[in-house]
């Protein structure tokens, strides 16, 4: 990996709280610091640490690379989740989460919510057709036929204040601004990603790719 900030960009990043649980969470939840920010000079993408001011997650929009899909990738670089958007026979924003850089058997689908009496309903993701292999995701979804709703979010994501829930309506994953530290503020560009035991991190995070996608600025990872 091409790192090109200085060190100390983690530590500033470091999340500070978490040595408290939000409401209605317990104390394994994970909290992430998200970066909209690329390592890398010339791209757009994200870059995700834990608390302790680890990389876990990278996404990097190579200038010269495939401008249809979005990788989730791990500190080092793998290729954890492909996200890519449903164009063909497809009505609305839907976005398709496949394992690895599969491109058969979608894992999850995203679909936007779009109704101008209730502004509160972001997306929900439903299970897709499949697929296998040995990750927890893909063994989620084994048995799913695409219109199962498994989430549903909920909030704001230009304000940064987005809610998860599964089918029992709990809070599985939460997106939050980032508190300061001392005098420095962060922009909406940094903010929290609080993810409970009920989902997996990589899938949380790629839901924050999907809303970015779906209602962040106009400089978006993929083309359309």
């Amino acid at each position: 990996m091409t790192r090109v900030y200085p060190s100390n960009v983690a530590e500033r990043l470091e999340t500070t709280t978490t040595s408290s649980s939000p409401a209605g969470s317990n104390d394994s939840a994970a909290i992430l610091t998200v970066w909209k920010k690329s390592l890398l000079f010339n791209c757009n993408g994200f870059t995700v640490f834990d608390g302790k001011g680890n990389l876990v997650f990278r996404v990097d929009n190579y200038v010269a690379g495939n401008k249809g899909e979005i990788v989730l990738m791990d500190a080092t670089g793998k290729p954890i989740l492909t996200i890519r958007r449903k164009i063909r026979l497809s009505l609305g924003d839907n976005w398709l989460v496949y394992d690895g850089e599969s491109a058969v058997n979608p894992l999850f689908l995203a679909r936007k919510y779009v109704n101008i009496l209730n502004t509160k309903y972001l997306a929900n993701v439903s299970l897709g057709t499949g697929g296998s292999g040995s990750s927890s995701l893909s063994s989620l979804s084994s048995s799913g036929d695409g219109k199962n709703v498994l989430y549903e979010i909920e909030g704001c994501f230009a304000q940064r204040c987005c809610v998860v829930l599964d089918k029992k309506r709990r809070r599985v994953a939460e997106i939050k601004p980032k508190e300061p530290v001392g005098e420095v503020a962060f922009g909406l560009d940094v903010f929290r990603l609080i993810v409970q035991p009920e989902i997996d991190a990589p899938l949380a995070m790629a839901l924050v790719i999907i809303l970015d996608q779906m209602f962040g600025s106009s400089r978006r990872l993929m083309s359309k």
